[in-house]
């Protein structure tokens, strides 16, 4: 599988709404950077962070591009986020099916045929303003 092939799978688990398979495309020693957030490490903490956001949030990912170094140890992507606000998040405003449009970019690194890094970044301003806040 080509780096990008393993990025293009990631992200159709994810608008599959199947963040199980997406833990298939991870390396052991997952590094999550979230927006605005702290580093997670392994899968656990992954597959707790998936949960999470499947509870407070429904998202489809279009528009995707998928860029990736000669190496392929090292990809990214750019994609729209359509997404619904369904239960309110700590820290953020309450939520009442708010419905979202949210230009987003996602950093990679890859290490032994899997994802080893996840980097997200997107306007957290944006989306406030989108949901009412």
């Amino acid at each position: 599988m080509t780096t990008k092939d393993l990025i293009a799978a990631y992200y159709a688990a994810f608008n599959a709404g199947r963040t199980d398979e997406m833990l298939t495309y991870l390396h052991d020693g997952i590094e999550h950077h979230v927006n605005e957030g702290k580093i997670r490490h392994g899968k656990d903490l992954f597959r707790a962070f998936n949960a999470h956001m499947t509870r407070c949030y429904r998202e489809n990912l279009t528009d995707i591009v998928i860029f990736a170094n000669d190496a392929g140890d090292r990809a990214a992507a750019e994609f729209v986020v359509n997404g619904t606000y369904l239960a309110t998040d700590e820290g953020l405003p309450e939520a009442n099916g708010q419905t979202y449009v949210l230009p987003a970019g996602t950093f990679f690194s890859i290490r032994d045929g899997k994802i080893s890094r996840v980097t997200t970044y997107y306007n957290l301003a944006d989306w406030m303003k989108q949901v009412g806040a």
